[in-house]
């Protein structure tokens, strides 16, 4: 699972012109899922992500999880973040899952970062046209891929 993490001061997710997620300080996560991803990678990853400290303490020093600023995430699904471009112009996304298997460990992500953060979080929807809209603090982008972890 490759995540791109941005830390935000607000961000929301519209389909069909209609406000699906929205949240103000914390998480906005693009999250892509590939054909070898499992449990093990969702739970070590929904730990890295909420216990990363890169919200500002009182001296201004990113020393702060997203719990301790009482943040939320909003999560998106994005196969694209999987995207080949070794030949030619025209990426192909062939390591992205299939739907099949995608849609079952976005879910269970979901349900993992809710229970690690203590708070239901808010999503976009899975394989949907979506337009995404964000205040990114900092900027701050962090992007973890849990076949790195080891």
């Amino acid at each position: 699972m490759i995540a791109v993490i941005q830390r935000v001061s607000q961000a929301s997710v519209t389909i069909d012109s209609i406000v699906k997620g929205k949240i103000g300080t914390g998480f906005l996560i693009l999250l892509g899922i590939t054909h070898t991803d499992a449990q093990e990678d969702i739970e070590w990853l929904s730990k890295k992500i909420v216990g990363l400290r890169v919200f500002g303490d009182e001296e201004g020093k990113m020393n702060l999880d997203i719990s301790a600023v009482n943040g939320n995430i909003l999560l998106i699904s994005q196969f694209t973040l999987h995207a080949s471009t070794k030949k030619g112009n025209r990426p192909s996304f062939i390591e992205a899952a299939r739907p099949e298997v995608a849609i079952p460990l976005y879910e269970k992500m979901i349900a993992q970062l809710t229970q690690d953060l203590g708070k239901v979080i808010e999503t976009g929807e899975f394989g949907a046209d979506m337009k995404v809209s964000l205040l990114n603090d900092g900027p701050v982008t962090i992007i973890i891929d849990s076949k790195n972890r080891i």
